[in-house]
């Protein structure tokens, strides 16, 4: 990498985060998952592994939150606080990853589709809209079920069903950049096919790529947050769904334990909120013309 290419990225991304932290909410979101983020990453220096055994719970089934268990406990009498913290790393990490294999995957379908054309791109974008047609939520449910009930299972559950929208946005992108004189000159002094989508057409839509993973990330959570709860996450993990359906099994919503359940539900909604609104802003940093969030 040359001195040149390296001042050219460190220039655009001074002019990005000059245009990002203009969207208030955008920074109060990216605030909300840097502290989130931290915790989980602090997990085992605060709470410790052994805050996930049931064998050795400090606390007695459904205490009420007090000064020694600030969140209650749950039906094992583990200190739902310590819980809260520790979830964080499974719904963060399944959330990212199952994010940046849908959009992977969605990337490289729509750049293919719309470099190529013809048939092969009707074919290919008859199978998306097949995908996107059919219940995202429905076809990750079947794949968990058949598969082994594991934290790579649910990746790979939400990362082959929710690639569409992104393959479809991708090859709209491809199409508008591969119309530009200067694909033509590359073609022309002899640019195959592979020279012209990597070094071409994927920098151009690496921005809308970026958006759309952090977009994703939020539906991702909410999806394994919906499987844990179905009961087909990984059972030997603590996440924050997975709490949710141990909370439903310990009968929580009829005998009124409500610091079982809103804790891990407001955590989901307040993760999924914050990536929202850092994907907007981005959105608008790298689209202008969208004109969201500020």
């Amino acid at each position: 990498m040359t001195a040149l290419t390296r001042e050219r990225r460190r220039a655009s991304a001074v002019r990005f985060w000059r245009g990002y932290r203009t969207h208030r909410a955008g920074l109060c979101g990216l605030a909300a998952l840097a502290l989130i983020a931290l915790l989980a990453l602090a997990a085992p220096l605060l709470v410790g592994a052994d805050v996930q055994s049931v064998t050795s719970a400090p606390g007695t089934a459904l205490e009420a939150p007090s000064a020694e268990f600030p969140l209650g406990t749950d039906q094992f009498g583990r200190p739902l606080l310590g819980l809260l913290v520790w979830g964080a790393r499974i719904s963060l990490l399944v959330g990212l990853l199952a994010a940046v294999l849908s959009v992977a995957i969605g990337t490289l379908v729509g750049i293919v589709a719309g470099h190529y054309g013809g048939w092969f791109s009707t074919v290919v974008m008859r199978i998306t809209d097949w995908f996107l047609v059919m219940p995202t939520l429905v076809l990750a449910i079947v794949l968990a079920t058949v598969m082994s009930r594991s934290v790579w299972t649910v990746v790979l559950a939400i990362g082959v069903t929710s690639w569409p929208t992104t393959a479809r946005l991708v090859r709209a992108q491809t199409i508008a950049v591969e119309s530009r004189p200067y694909i033509e000159r590359a073609v022309a002094l002899g640019g195959g096919h592979r020279h012209v989508m990597t070094r071409h057409v994927l920098p151009n839509v690496m921005p809308l790529v970026l958006a759309q993973t952090t977009l994703g990330i939020s539906t991702a959570i909410l999806t394994e947050a919906t499987l844990a709860f179905l009961g087909l996450g990984d059972p030997t993990v603590v996440s924050w769904g997975g709490m949710l359906q141990d909370a439903r099994e310990a009968g929580a919503v009829s005998s009124g334990h409500w610091w079982y359940l809103a804790p891990p539900g407001l955590a989901i909604a307040v993760v999924a909120l914050a990536f929202t609104l850092c994907g907007r802003a981005v959105e608008s940093v790298l689209n202008p013309k969208l004109g969201v969030g500020r």
